[in-house]
């Protein structure tokens, strides 16, 4: 089976449309690393906000990552 992440981004929007917490968290994933989509670190961050604010842990992982490498310690320890 060979991977289209075009396709697999535009499936994971139309179920982050419906609602779809993981979708959302794939999203940023994408986003974040320009897998299927040109990348945008901004839009990565934004759906995993979206996704750590309806309780998915590995997106508020994500952003504490995120915080970490960019030095802000404090921000990325309240996502730990």
């Amino acid at each position: 089976l060979q991977k289209d992440m075009r396709k697999g981004v535009e499936l994971y929007t139309e179920a982050a449309e419906r609602g779809s917490i993981e979708a959302f968290c794939n999203l940023g994933v994408a986003y974040v690393t320009g897998s299927g989509v040109e990348q945008d670190e901004a839009k990565g961050i934004h759906f995993w906000e979206e996704a750590a604010m309806r309780g998915d842990v590995e997106s508020r992982y994500n952003l504490g990552c995120n915080e970490g490498q960019k030095g802000n310690f404090d921000r990325a320890v309240r996502h730990f």
